[in-house]
């Protein structure tokens, strides 16, 4: 029998963090595969450098872009009243903006704060907003962009491993909260990924990933095109991606 998939043809996006690393690489895999995206990240240079790489992919993609702090409340109503005028809905969320931190201990306290609620309380503002416009529709897709710190929990990463472990389990609940609306959720939890948040340089990180230390951001967003493509009745809940000698 013919495997069935699900087509991202003109499919409506949002990518959080999308101007660099993982969001990167997935805001360009999504176009080229002709769906409508919007993301949005805090930096303009870098936003811009987004979509100009998205854009010499599918020149004719539908794509659109901003700068917003997803750890606002007026970051998050931004980001969907640009969803809401330039897509009308929403079919997919994939949840990845983060940023790097410490332990509370060693970092200043604003830095560690915006952290948090970057990378667990923009998730799940996110998702809130995502899910209200799926249930609209009848149907929907979020993803969740985890890490395997959640579970490694090396030293220096506490503030960092605290997130990504609510974030795994907020999304392996979230799941048995909206399948009876036909949304699904996946969770994602990378290993070491080159990306402007890790803490080698650019040489470094082409170094690891030599040496099968480290991911391209661009196997991650292959990663994300797979579980976005599985046939209706197929939902990925949980999919671990790791380098081959991950020493996290």
């Amino acid at each position: 029998m013919a495997i069935e998939t699900t087509s991202l043809q003109g499919k409506r996006v949002l990518v959080t963090g999308g101007t660099t690393g993982i969001g990167r690489a997935t805001v360009a895999l999504l176009v080229e595969q002709g769906a409508r995206v919007v993301t949005f990240g805090r930096h303009q240079p870098e936003l811009e450098d987004s979509l100009r790489h998205a854009r010499g992919i599918n020149p004719a993609a539908n794509l659109h872009g901003l700068t917003a702090n997803v750890a606002t409340r007026e970051g998050v109503a931004a980001v969907f009243a640009a969803v809401d005028l330039h897509l009308g809905g929403l079919d997919i969320l994939i949840n990845n903006a983060g940023l790097a931190v410490a332990g509370a201990q060693d970092t200043p306290d604003e830095e560690w704060r915006l952290a948090a609620e970057t990378n667990f309380l923009g998730y799940i503002a996110c998702a809130r907003e995502a899910i209200h416009r799926m249930q609209v529709t009848g149907s929907g897709h979020i993803v969740f962009i985890g890490s395997v710190s959640a579970e490694f929990q090396s030293p220096g990463s506490s503030v960092y491993a605290a997130t990504k472990a609510g974030i795994e389990t907020y999304a392996k609940t979230l799941r048995k909260e909206v399948m009876e609306s036909n949304i699904k959720v996946t969770l994602i939890e990378p290993g070491s990924v080159g990306a402007d948040m890790q803490d080698k340089s650019p040489e470094e990180q082409r170094e690891a990933i030599a040496r099968n230390e480290m991911l391209y951001a661009e196997e991650l967003a292959d990663t994300i095109g797979f579980a976005l493509t599985r046939s209706a009745r197929t939902d990925v809940s949980v999919m671990r991606v790791e380098p081959l000698l991950e020493r996290t």
